[in-house]
């Protein structure tokens, strides 16, 4: 069998819409955090690879947890990982979960509701804040507030590529109830630009992710260490930049990523509030949901 390492796409942490173990995190914890997102890079890659048939994206996700647990040593992206929870003492909890949603991306295509998806989050996104979380030592107390960041970043994910989910893997995140009420058809995602009815779908479901990141301002505060307070103040500026992007524009047919410039700007901007915030001693402002 081909190693799942000849099987990446050829993506890597610098690709991502978020940092991953950037210089603002301790150098102590960044071979582990690497070790952690090659793992799940590599498994991401496995349930959305073109040409791999079901059976065998979900044998590939069967091996890399069978090596994850110590069952063999051939899957260098599992041994890796394997070892680095074995040098902190770290049970391998969170990366278990996140295979549990790559299986579901490859067996499951569509979502019935938005309760739907946010149960999808909880394997995809929710257990990436959580491992980040226990390699601070933080409290688990700061899991909600967690899971609603990782959870609205997930969904802005979803919106920013529901055209290229749907084309390339026929794969659609948008919620069939959320759909139908505004009138839209999944069909709708292969046109190239976005009718009023699929719209407004889209922008209804990113005013609903706003309130679930407003849920998560608070996460910056009640943790400890520095240096996360300060990657978690980015990455929400971040997630807040795009979400208001989705809000008022067409994923289809108009960019909704963040150019260089603005990644700066907004890494920039929530680290300044976040120090400010800290001298300060105050906690993060959150808007009203809305209709409160």
């Amino acid at each position: 069998m081909t190693s799942a390492s000849d099987l990446r796409s050829g993506k890597t942490h610098r690709d991502e819409n978020f940092p991953v173990a950037s210089w603002i995190i301790h150098p102590r914890h960044r071979a582990l955090i690497l070790s952690f997102y090659n793992f799940v890079r590599t498994a991401d890659d496995i349930a959305d690879h073109a040409t791999l048939s079901a059976d065998e994206k979900l044998r590939y996700l069967d091996l890399l947890e069978a090596e994850l647990l110590g069952k063999g040593d051939t899957q260098p992206e599992a041994v890796s990982l394997r070892r680095a929870f074995a040098e902190r003492a770290m049970a391998p909890r969170h990366a278990l979960d996140v295979l549990v949603a790559f299986r579901m991306d490859v067996t499951k295509l569509r979502y019935e509701n938005w309760d739907d998806v946010i149960h999808y989050c909880r394997y995809s996104a929710m257990p990436v804040g959580r491992f980040m979380l226990d390699v601070h030592g933080e409290s688990t107390s700061t899991w909600a507030a967690s899971d609603a960041l990782c959870a609205g970043l997930q969904i802005n994910n979803h919106l920013q590529d529901c055209a290229k989910d749907y084309k390339n893997l026929n794969r659609v995140y948008l919620p069939r109830d959320a759909l139908a009420a505004s009138g839209a058809t999944v069909e709708m995602l292969g046109e190239a630009k976005s009718q009023p009815a699929l719209l407004q779908c889209l922008r209804a479901l990113a005013v609903r992710t706003e309130t679930l990141l407003n849920e998560s301002k608070s996460l910056s505060a009640e943790v400890k260490d520095f240096r996360l307070g300060l990657e978690i103040a980015v990455i929400q500026a971040f997630a807040d930049k795009i979400v208001g992007m989705l809000k008022v524009r067409d994923p289809l047919s108009e960019r909704v990523h963040l150019s260089k410039p603005e990644l700066l700007a907004q890494s920039i901007g929530g680290m300044v509030s976040e120090m400010i915030r800290r001298a300060a001693g105050r906690r993060p402002l959150t808007k009203p949901a809305a209709g409160a």
